[in-house]
């Protein structure tokens, strides 16, 4: 007797259509087209991982230059004093101290001023 994939495809396509829940129209149900979106939302998926990592970098280094601007420095100058004065504190660290402590924000930069030889 022949035997046909009965049991196993229907396990995978109930697997396939787990995933394209909430999609719009034919991807949600249709088996090729929602293969197709599956497919590409894993495309997107992977590469926007990645993408985050540099929008957020993005974002802290320009809330680090808006913070260091206001008390008297460029960015660039900043992050040289910072490695002058030996200060080992990450964007994401600096951009949360700029914004939700800006007392312990003045010390760094204060600091880093120092290190630079610039008048604080």
């Amino acid at each position: 007797m022949r035997t046909r994939k009965g049991s196993a495809r229907n396990r995978a396509k109930r697997r396939l259509f787990q995933k394209t829940k909430g999609y719009r129209g034919g991807r949600r149900n249709l088996l090729r087209t929602a293969k197709e979106a599956v497919i590409r939302a894993g495309a997107y998926a992977y590469r926007d991982r990645r993408v985050r990592k540099r929008e957020f970098r993005r974002l802290w280094i320009l809330r680090i230059s808006a913070a260091v601007r206001q008390r008297g420095l460029r960015y660039s100058q900043f992050i040289c004093g910072l490695n002058k004065a030996q200060i080992e504190l990450d964007r994401k660290i600096l951009a949360e101290l700029a914004v939700k402590d800006p007392e312990a924000f003045d010390e760094v930069v204060r600091r880093a001023k120092g290190a630079l030889g610039v008048e604080a």
